[in-house]
């Protein structure tokens, strides 16, 4: 089995990759500010499941990695709800991102609380 296997990591890279380019869209003086962290962070949800996964025969790794994954996860909603409200007119375009990235987070917590209960190495 590979993590690209893993739904949480095909759901966040889903995402990434849909999200990435609204951040174009953003005002110029907003592409290196707001833009840049949004890009990251939700490029670190994806990164972080797979690192981890890399790391799976160490259970406590794992968890810690799914766990950074589950902060950036928090981070880029934090970011898309900021962005919402300072930019109205692409509001539609974050507010859905919002909804689904809060749904991954639950996924993420999720498959943390099945790694601590039934991952053997």
């Amino acid at each position: 089995m590979s993590y690209t296997n893993l739904d949480i990591y095909n759901i966040s890279f889903k995402l990434f990759i849909e999200t990435h380019p609204h951040t174009f869209k953003l005002p110029k003086h907003e592409l290196y500010e707001l833009g840049s962290q949004l890009r990251r962070s939700s490029d670190s949800v994806v990164t972080n499941i797979a690192e981890g996964y890399g790391r799976k025969n160490y259970k406590g790794e794992f968890i810690r990695f799914l766990v950074y994954s589950q902060g950036s996860c928090d981070e880029t909603v934090s970011h898309l709800s900021k962005l919402a409200i300072l930019y109205p007119e692409l509001n539609a375009d974050f507010q859905n991102k919002v909804e689904r990235y809060q749904l991954l987070g639950g996924k993420i917590n999720n498959f943390i609380k099945y790694v601590q209960l039934n991952w053997r190495t």
